[in-house]
């Protein structure tokens, strides 16, 4: 369901100097909880391993088990652009909005929308749209959280 994430941010703030030299450091790493969501006569749980920031760019890869129709499992990788600005505005309490795409193993691509609500400066709550079809979308609530 999930291959590809990229994240686009609404509105620019300029980084400080300070800021741009901590956020490697606090940043590098973010934990995605395991998110359920129902579907006809069943469910989807996604999980994912830590997220890992290289570049700009966050990375891991992903499991969708459906229930009961395990013949609808798979697996796959994404990917999520955040520059530094928009951990920035993360960091400070703002809201962001990420669009992206997600990539089964076999090739499969899906389309993704979703935000992200600080609750402190290191986590938060997230809400990911997967668009399996053009009638079809899936709705995730999870929470994130940076490791320091």
């Amino acid at each position: 369901m999930f291959r590809r994430f990229a994240v686009v941010a609404l509105g620019w703030l300029p980084l400080t100097s300070s800021a741009a030299e901590a956020l490697p450091e606090r940043f590098d790493h973010v934990t995605v909880a395991a998110a359920k969501t129902s579907i006809y006569l069943g469910t989807v749980t996604m999980t994912m391993p830590a997220f890992v920031r290289k570049n700009g760019t966050y990375a891991s890869s992903y499991a969708a088990k459906v229930f009961p129709f395990f013949f609808s499992t798979e697996q796959g990788r994404v990917v999520i652009d955040l520059p530094d600005d928009v951990l920035v505005r993360l960091e400070k309490g703002e809201t962001i909005s990420f669009h992206g795409h997600g990539v089964r193993d076999d090739g499969a691509e899906r389309r993704l929308e979703g935000t992200a609500t600080p609750t402190d400066a290191t986590s938060g709550k997230l809400k990911v749209r997967v668009f399996v079809s053009k009638r079809i979308e899936l709705i995730f609530n999870t929470t994130y959280r940076f490791l320091k």
